[in-house]
């Protein structure tokens, strides 16, 4: 693995973390996270940053290690909590703090594990 690769769970914790999101418990889920890569887990708060008002929905500061977002609504919108969440590991592994591109990717991953292992779910449930 190259020192720029992030390793990342596997599908079903990754499906789990969208769901404690999405069961608005977006700090249980940055906490299982922070666990997974032996970080200090990041704070989520409501409150903007200047110049970046009216551009972004949510913004990571590294040196408060904070996810500052518009409004509360954004703690439970998987997409925004994992992209922000990636720069806070990309920070913390002393590595530059990651493109937009590849903290949509990782983002992206965990809500695609998230699609397949309810599509699993729904698969075996329609079976029996």
């Amino acid at each position: 693995m190259s020192s720029n690769t992030i390793r990342v769970p596997n599908d079903l914790a990754k499906a789990k973390i969208v769901h404690m999101i999405l069961d608005r418990k977006p700090e249980d889920a940055l906490q299982t996270l922070s666990k997974f890569y032996n970080v200090t887990p990041p704070e989520i708060v409501v409150g903007t940053i200047k110049g970046k008002r009216k551009t972004v929905y949510a913004v990571y500061v590294q040196k408060e290690r904070r996810i500052y977002a518009i409004n509360s609504d954004i703690f439970y919108n998987p997409f925004i909590v994992l992209h922000e969440f990636y720069h806070h590991i990309r920070t913390k592994s002393n590595v530059h703090r990651g493109s937009e591109k590849h903290a949509n990717m990782y983002a992206q991953g965990f809500i695609d594990s998230y699609k397949k292992i309810v599509e699993q779910i729904v698969r075996n449930t329609t079976k029996n």
